[in-house]
């Protein structure tokens, strides 16, 4: 049973998290200094390919564009692990957290491994493959996001989630926006008040910094993927650790909103 005590008990355990998570590390600023070297390096074609990248992401926050997620292949996933038959994200809400919880690790577990696979194979040619790296990798994180936010009863086809989806990317390679200022922003998506939701909407400006900041968040990490062969190691470890970030901070913030709401329903 869902207790109005252990969904409390289980939001404490999100918002220490969170608390864990303020800050940048010292070595993770360090990390972001050889990217601001390679954008003077860079050949053109690894620049356009960041440039093409940008475009891409208007077009999620506008329309999902070529990122949008197939949502058949999460309901069969939530199916195997409930008693009755879910034919629609809306129907979602109604399981057990436990259940939801459960498909999120394992979409976790399965996605960090694709990505293990990912980046060995873009570590091969060094600089060169690390253009193309980069977008798919993006691609990547997006689309586990918007599993686990079907996972825990959210439509990734609604804008505003794909919005609350950049916001969790953000989150991961915060430094200039900081993750503290994230977390107020994503704040009033836990509340009832869509002028609230319309204000994190029009925040979102600078969405372009998302990108920048995402790519700048490999750092030093990926400055060893740009050595072909010895790259496949590194590649296969950094995309590996990056996938399981984002899909932590996805679990666990997409989490709080569905705690949120199943608390809101018990005490009414």
């Amino acid at each position: 049973m869902e207790t109005k005590d252990w969904l409390n008990s289980e939001l404490q355990v999100i918002e220490k998290w969170e608390k864990d998570q303020n800050g940048i590390w010292f070595w993770e600023k360090i990390g972001r200094l050889p990217f601001k070297l390679l954008d003077k390096l860079t050949p053109a074609f690894i620049q356009k390919k960041i440039s093409v990248l940008l475009d891409e992401l208007g077009q999620f926050v506008q329309n999902g564009g070529q990122y949008l997620t197939q949502e058949k292949v999460i309901l069969t996933k939530i199916n195997k692990h409930s008693d009755n038959e879910i034919t629609a994200i809306s129907d979602i809400a109604t399981l057990p957290l436990v259940t939801m919880d459960t498909v999120g690790q394992d979409l976790k577990t399965n996605r960090s491994h694709l990505a293990t696979i990912q980046g060995a194979t873009t570590g091969v040619g060094g600089i060169f493959t690390l253009a193309i790296d980069i977008p798919v990798l993006l691609g990547l994180s997006l689309k586990t996001l918007q599993e686990i936010a079907i996972a825990y009863g959210y439509d990734p086809k609604e804008r505003e989630e794909r919005i609350f989806i950049l916001k969790c990317l953000q989150f991961v390679s915060a430094d200039i926006v900081g993750k503290q200022a994230i977390l107020n922003e994503l704040s009033s998506y836990y509340g009832r008040d869509q002028n609230s939701k319309n204000e994190v909407i029009s925040q979102l400006q600078g969405w372009r910094e998302v990108v920048y900041t995402y790519r700048d968040q490999f750092g030093w990490k990926k400055l060893l993927q740009m050595v072909p062969i010895a790259g496949i190691l590194f590649g296969a470890m950094t995309n590996r650790s990056m996938i399981s970030d984002i899909s932590e901070a996805g679990i666990m913030l997409y989490r709080k909103r569905r705690i949120l709401e199943k608390l809101e329903l018990v005490e009414s």
